[in-house]
């Protein structure tokens, strides 16, 4: 949040960077949170693409989650005019709020990532043949399976209540983290479990398990690291902040 604004006439101006922000390589319009130099306080501003001072450069080499464009944003003395400041954000209370949801949906992306490549474990299981069995003959996969089912199973009901919180305007901000923790951290093992069962054909792009083996790193990562969001649940649930 070093991204500054301040008032200038009946317009603010721009100063600083984003990155990673998701499809700014060709949208249109751009939401930016700055801190108000003067106040201190979190506005959000509308700025529309060709506008002076902004520009945006694609990211790229990225491994995982790649059907999404993510751009690093400039913000050198870019000019927006007041009617396109979001005139109801409430300071950072609002971002937290887009925050608690955007969270909530990484969370059920976990899920959905744990979800195919179980099925595609299963399905591979059910299927491959060696030393004249197939595979979910075996002992140990089956194992794995049951494994990656119990996670998927628990990760699917945590992500339910959470969308039920949501709806019911009760989401508070340490329940997002911590299904952000726990279904990343789950996926990540439900992953792994199906990139084993196929062996090696498990890093060959044809077989897709791949595919999920590296969008689950971006999974862990985005939104807010594992270990923010974990600091954010031990802060509510002792009442002590390990925030440096």
């Amino acid at each position: 949040m070093r991204t500054t604004c301040r008032r200038d006439g009946d317009g603010w101006v721009l100063n600083g960077e984003k990155k990673w922000i998701g499809n700014s390589t060709f949208s249109d319009f751009t939401v930016i949170w700055a801190r108000d130099e003067e106040t201190d306080e979190v506005r959000g501003f509308v700025v529309e693409a060709g506008t002076p001072g902004y520009r945006v450069e694609k990211i790229m080499g990225k491994i995982a989650l790649r059907m999404v464009e993510n751009g690093h944003i400039y913000l050198e003395d870019c000019r927006v005019a007041d009617e396109f400041r979001l005139h109801a954000t409430r300071g950072w209370d609002t971002v937290s709020d887009v925050l608690g949801l955007a969270r909530s949906g990484v969370a059920w992306q976990g899920v959905g990532c744990a979800m195919g490549a179980y099925e595609l474990a299963l399905a591979y299981a059910q299927e491959r043949r060696q030393f004249g069995k197939r595979i979910g003959e075996f002992q140990l996969i089956q194992n794995h399976l049951v494994l990656m089912l119990g996670d998927v199973t628990a990760m699917l009901g945590m992500v339910m209540r959470l969308s039920h919180l949501a709806d019911e305007g009760g989401l508070v901000d340490a329940q997002a983290s911590l299904a952000k923790v726990h279904t990343a951290a789950r996926c990540r093992d439900v992953v792994a479990r199906a990139r084993e069962i196929f062996g090696g054909n498990g890093i060959l792009l044809e077989y897709g398990v791949a595919k999920h083996f590296v969008d689950t790193e971006a999974i862990y990562s985005y939104e807010g690291t594992n270990e923010i969001n974990t600091l954010v649940v031990g802060r509510a649930i002792t009442g002590l902040s390990a925030f440096v």
